[in-house]
């Protein structure tokens, strides 16, 4: 077998670049704060990028449709089924399906683990169920399904620059990051899935602030005290990102370029709820364009991951 080399550069057939340009198109249009980040990245590894999010977003508009329990769970096993296809080299170029062919091609070019979407369908097939989360213990292992385990793949396609320092807790900081990506989505859509009929924040934590009636409303529960409860979350959200941001030093410039723009635009969404915790139950709160190209150029220019490697080394969180 030859040796996979990161992200080698290797001639395209055309039905590979065309099934690349379908997972980008998907990109674009479905996540564009996603798509505001890879943009960044070289092209190979915005490709692989958009595969993931492509076939990502493929489990995720299952889980999140309008067909029965039962189908749900139909068609996410054989979503599983041809994610082994893939894992086993089993999807040619002039297969019918864009995503499994850009994917499979990702997956030679780039040491992606493919196990890390079993975890994503695992999670949705959670969402499926209607599974509540008690604890912040058990909501984090949902967490690390649907978005931890989109950081470590992420990471596949990253790569680290050789000897950089902690590389080998990488995932592990590529992981949190995702869970601080995932629990900021909770908070912004905390309206959204309560109409859908589902909660994601922790029962406990809901009791703690008089917030378990839910939030079906644009007004919080009577007598609650949801800006506590919102302030609370946000500040678990910022310890997740500040281990998690342990990962930009040990990027190449455009990748921490890529991941310091997704994180930054998150992270400015926190700034915004944490001013204004009422605005996610009047709708969703997003940021203007100008403020993600500022994000952009920050990242761009290497200021976020000098400031953790300043942070690292003088001991500080």
């Amino acid at each position: 077998m030859t040796p996979k080399v990161e992200g080698q550069t290797t001639s395209m057939s055309a039905p590979v670049a065309a099934a690349y340009s379908y997972c980008e198109a998907v990109t674009g249009q479905q996540a564009r704060n996603f798509a505001y980040g890879i943009r960044l990245l070289p092209s190979e590894k915005r490709q692989a990028m958009s595969a993931l999010y492509a076939f990502s977003r493929r489990v995720d508009d299952i889980g999140d449709g309008e067909l029965d329990p039962g189908t749900k769970k139909t068609r996410l096993e054989s979503t599983r089924e041809l994610l082994g296809r893939v894992r086993e080299g089993k999807v040619e170029e002039d297969d019918t399906d864009p995503v499994a062919v850009a994917l499979a091609d990702a997956a030679r070019r780039f040491p992606l683990p493919l196990g890390g979407l079993d975890e994503l369908i695992d999670g949705v097939l959670m969402d499926v169920r209607g599974a509540t989360y008690e604890t912040w213990d058990d909501l984090r292992t949902y967490c690390r399904c649907v978005a931890g385990a989109i950081g470590r793949l992420s990471l596949g396609v990253f790569g680290t620059e050789p000897g950089a320092p902690g590389a080998d807790r990488a995932a592990e900081y590529a992981d949190t990051l995702g869970l601080a990506l995932q629990l900021t989505n909770i908070l912004r859509d905390v309206r959204e899935d309560a109409g859908n009929g589902r909660t994601y924040l922790p029962a406990d934590d809901l009791a703690k602030f008089g917030c378990s009636e839910g939030f079906r409303r644009a007004t919080a529960p009577a007598g609650s005290d949801f800006a506590g409860l919102i302030h609370f979350e946000v500040r678990r959200a910022r310890a997740l990102f500040a281990e998690g941001y342990r990962l930009l030093p040990m990027l190449d410039r455009r990748s921490g370029a890529c991941v310091a723009a997704m994180a930054g635009i998150y992270r400015r969404l926190l700034d915004r709820i944490e001013r204004d915790p009422g605005a996610v139950l009047r709708g969703r709160v997003s940021l203007p364009g100008h403020e993600k190209a500022y994000v952009a150029v920050r990242g761009l220019s290497g200021l976020d991951a000098r400031h953790v490697s300043r942070l690292t080394r003088t001991g500080r969180p």
